[in-house]
């Protein structure tokens, strides 16, 4: 079973049309997973549905205290990606022994349809949560990244790897 933590982000923002905010309803990954028509034993909780902007140590506690307490040994969090290795970083330095956490989030909200990276984000975490060793990783645009190697380049907007 691969549990699923929900915590927010960009992933999971509506807009409003009117006052052309972001805004947070409920989190998308039900229908995304029956969309991707995804036979996966998975079990799914929302934890928080916060911007990872305003993420704090007590949410990153949180989400510590579940992925511990979690039964699985595969575990994939839906996170923002201004502050996705922030979390990473917390979650490995604090230490989860013997299991494999993924972050991963989207850079354009999965209700934006075809322009969001959300779905492929979604499926490439999934396949890597399920094929890396016990560790924290950050899983983005197909790729995967040691939560000790990678950065968020700003002006690309895409992940990559750090030495």
């Amino acid at each position: 079973m691969i549990q699923i933590f929900v915590t927010g982000g960009t992933f999971d923002k509506e807009y409003n049309m009117i006052t052309g905010e972001l805004f947070f309803k409920d989190t998308h990954l039900s229908s995304m997973f029956e969309r991707g028509r995804c036979t996966l034993d998975i079990d799914l909780k929302t934890l928080m549905m916060v911007d990872s902007l305003e993420m704090t140590d007590d949410d990153r506690s949180i989400i510590l205290h579940n992925c511990r307490r979690s039964k699985s040994k595969n575990i994939l969090l839906t996170h923002g990606t201004d502050k996705m290795v922030a979390t990473a970083t917390y979650l490995a330095e604090q230490g989860v022994a013997d299991k494999t956490i993924v972050l991963t989030g989207a850079m354009i909200p999965y209700a934006f349809g075809t322009s969001s990276d959300g779905f492929f984000n979604l499926g490439s975490a999934l396949a890597f949560a399920q094929m890396l060793q016990p560790g924290v990783y950050v899983v983005m645009n197909g790729r995967y990244f040691d939560w000790d190697k990678v950065r968020k380049n700003r002006k690309t907007g895409f992940f990559e790897e750090i030495e």
